[in-house]
This record gives structure tokens, sequence and C-alpha cells, in this order.
């Protein structure tokens, strides 16, 4: 009596798409009986005519699991299916579609400031990804990785005009210029997809630091002729000369020193996370004004990366004076365009003439016979206006 069964085989195979060849396996489902003869894979794939069966585990070797698995492109592409992303800018800018999700928005149903920097940093990468020139590191360029190098921020400006609601569908530019001579900058427009008026933009500067001696590194001419080609004279802030954060010290009014970096906080290259630094901050701010307050702008100048053993301290001072006292907190309000009259409970922010609040900001690490700087930071906060417009 012959018994029927049913098995699954995989199967290697090749295959092309947008120009780029790709390896991987092909699932196939084979019905027989007992008395059926199934041949070998080697004798399919015609081992018996002199071919072997390293010859396909080599062709198979060519692309790790780890590159059949992102399909990382290895030439330009102009459009992204996948992440609702394409190029422009006359083929060097680049543009993205998102919708605020529901773990990316707080109390108020608004985006948080934390999912702004997320979208920055996402939209940053996938135009490398588009570009062709992502390796295997963090936006690492195959230049850098040659060069043990990688990417880390020095300084970041981001100005919010609104707060994009949930589930609402956003469009987000990014794009990159020259920043000195071994530097770059990148930055940031998002908007509303249906009315397309500007909710925040951004601005930053990145160097480049060696992954094996942690140590800052100029700019390879290889690395160079790689990511020039897609420099733009653009920026979405105007801005001056900046001015320097004043250092705090240990008389600030507010301290936080019970932090420790998780392991859940550290990146692809091994440091904190640039949005868990905010996150910090923020949280040193008195629970009473983040609660009838909402942050409009955030300047950050970077001092050094933190990994998962340091000790953290947060150090918050608010002004005195609740007033505009210098370069950089006139830079962060220099380009908001707010409507007046339209009320934060649909994440505006309100008019130009309401007051602003001003807070200086350090972290550092605790060290045995001294401290030293994370980031200093300065932010803008305007009164939350919980009036509806027509409302009574």
């Amino acid at each position: 009596m012959t018994a029927a069964f049913s098995c699954p085989v995989f199967l290697p195979s090749t295959f092309s798409y947008n120009g780029n060849r790709y390896h991987g396996r092909i699932k196939i489902k084979i019905n027989a009986t007992s008395s059926t003869k199934v041949k070998t894979l080697n004798e399919i794939a015609g081992a018996g005519k002199g071919s072997s069966s390293l010859a396909t585990s080599t062709e198979i070797g060519h692309l790790s699991q780890e590159q059949i698995r992102q399909r990382i492109p290895t030439k330009k592409q102009l459009v992204d299916p996948y992440r609702q992303g394409l190029i422009i800018e006359r083929g060097v800018g680049y543009r993205q579609t998102v919708v605020v999700r529901s773990y990316e928005v707080g109390p108020y149903k608004t985006a948080t400031l934390e999912s702004l920097l997320n979208l920055f940093q996402e939209t940053a990468l996938n135009h490398v990804w588009m570009s062709g020139l992502l390796s295997n590191g963090f936006g690492a360029t195959h230049g850098m990785v040659r060069n043990n190098l990688i990417w880390v921020v020095s300084r970041m400006q981001v100005q919010v005009d609104h707060y994009p609601l949930w589930g609402e569908v956003l469009e987000i530019d990014t794009w990159v210029g020259a920043s000195g001579k071994n530097g770059m900058r990148r930055d940031w427009l998002i908007r509303s997809q249906a009315t397309g008026i500007t909710y925040a933009r951004a601005t930053s500067t990145w160097v480049m630091m060696n992954e094996k001696t942690r140590r800052l590194s100029k700019m390879p001419e290889e690395v160079r002729d790689e990511i020039s080609p897609w420099f733009i004279d653009k920026r979405a802030i105007s801005e001056d000369v900046p001015e320097k954060i004043v250092k705090l010290d240990d008389n600030a009014r507010y301290v936080n020193s019970d932090l420790k970096p998780k392991r859940s906080d550290l990146d692809m290259n091994h440091h904190v996370n640039n949005v868990k630094y905010v996150r910090w901050m923020l949280e040193t701010i008195p629970d009473k004004f983040l609660g009838s307050h909402q942050l409009s702008g955030i300047v950050l100048e970077y001092r050094r990366e933190c990994g998962s053993s340091d000790r953290v301290q947060s150090l918050c001072q608010p002004d005195e004076d609740e007033t505009l006292t210098n370069g950089v907190e006139q830079s962060l309000h220099k380009n908001m365009i707010l409507t007046p009259g339209i009320m934060e409970g649909n994440g505006y922010l309100g008019p130009l003439d309401v007051k602003s609040y001003g807070y200086t900001h350090l972290l550092q690490i605790k060290g045995d016979s001294k401290n030293e700087e994370i980031v200093r930071g300065r932010t803008r906060w305007r009164k939350k206006l919980s009036t509806l417009p027509n409302s009574s």
C-alpha cells in the first residue's frame, strides 16, 4: 500500500530588481507517494553533467543573508515604493510620505518632538539608501566603511510651528550640503500633504569619527567625491553665525543625577541615540511647566558620545527674565510662520505675540575626578492654548 505525502523544498534562485542582482530562495511544494523516485538536488542541478553542489553554494555566497533581506541598492534609485520615497531637487534631494502613527503621539493626539526627531533620522537614512552609496554602516558610504568612519552630529536646530495630528499624512523633504571643509549639513522640512503648510524645519551639522579610535577625522577625498554631487545650496533655517550656548554648573536650578543608559538606548554605532539625549533634557523640566507649555524650538550642541556604562547627569536652568536674550533664541523664531488665532488644540502653537519661555540644558557624564560634557541645549516654549477656534 502506497502512502501519499507532501513536503516543501527550498531552491536557490537569482533575480534582478531595478538593475540590482539578488540571490534568494524559492519555495516549492512536492506532492508524491511512497513509490515515487525523488532525485537529489545535485541531480536536479545537473551534478551528473559536471557541475557540483559547491557551485550552487558559491552562487548563494555572493550575498549574505542580511544583504538578501535588506536589498540595499547598489545604484541610484528614483522611487522607493516600500518607503513611499522619491528623489527630488534635480535628482539629489529626497521626499518621503509618512502617516503619523498612534505610538508617535502624546496625550493630546499630536506627534511628540521625539517622534519628529526619529522621522528626521529615518528619512536621512532612506535618502542615503536610495542614493546607492549606502554600505553596511549606519548611513555610512562605501568609502567611509573602507576608512573605518562613521557619522556623528555636532549641532542640530529644530523649529516647530505645528505638531502633526495622529493619522495625518505628512511629506518630509531632506537634502544635504557642504559645511566647512570636513563637515556636511543636512536639512529637513515637514509639511502637511493636505494643506501644504510647513509644520517643522530642522538643520544639522555632521562630522566623521573613526569607529575604532572614536576620534574625529578629516573627510577623505574618496568620501568627498561620493557625497559632494548630492550637495544643494539651500537651507531650511536661515541662521547667522551660531552663538554658543552657555555651560551650566552645579548651581543649576533643576538637576537629575539618576540617569543610566540602557541597552535599548544604543544605536547601530554603539552609542546612545541622539533622541534619548532630548528625552533626558525634557524630563528634567518640572512637570507643571511641561503640562502647560509646548516646545517651539530647540538647539543642541554635541560635545562627545555617551556609552552604556556611563553615569549621566542632566542640568536645567530657566531664563530668569523669560525674554529673548541672545542670538540663539532670536534664530529659533526668525523662521517661524504661525497663523494668528489658530490654537494648540489642533497641534498649532498659537499666535506670534504669545510670550516665549526659555531653558538652558546640559547633559554630562559623571566622573570620579571630573565631569565630561555630552551635549548643551537651548529650548524655547509657548503656553498651550486649550481653547479651540469658534468655541464658546
